[in-house]
């Protein structure tokens, strides 16, 4: 079953389209739609957006999160230390514990 979407109008994005390198949209063919060279209604002075306290919630973490570094480089750079001074030791038996605490997860 299918849905027509009506009042559908052909109207620039207000931000640049991801995977595009001139920031249009590019025209749908399948719905017959204008070029992408055609200009859109300029917006109304009276349009707003408001956020709500758990969007901006979401907004703070996605910006801490993208400051956050993958890598932990500290303790890449002493493990690499301890390694190539012989003095990594491994605990066998916690490896091994592991490897089967995950193999039941995934049972």
């Amino acid at each position: 079953m299918t849905n027509k979407i009506s009042a559908y109008q052909d109207v620039a994005p207000l931000a640049p389209v991801k995977g595009t390198t001139s920031g249009t949209a590019a025209a749908d063919k399948s719905q017959g739609a204008a070029p992408a060279s055609v200009a859109s209604p300029p917006a109304k002075a009276g349009d707003q957006l408001t956020l709500t306290d758990s969007a901006r919630t979401l907004q703070r973490v996605e910006q801490a999160v993208a400051k956050t570094p993958v890598v932990n480089a500290a303790k890449v750079a002493s493990v690499k230390q301890a390694v190539q001074s012989g003095t990594y030791k491994i605990d066998a038996g916690r490896v091994a514990s592991k490897i089967l605490q995950f193999d039941s997860e995934l049972s």
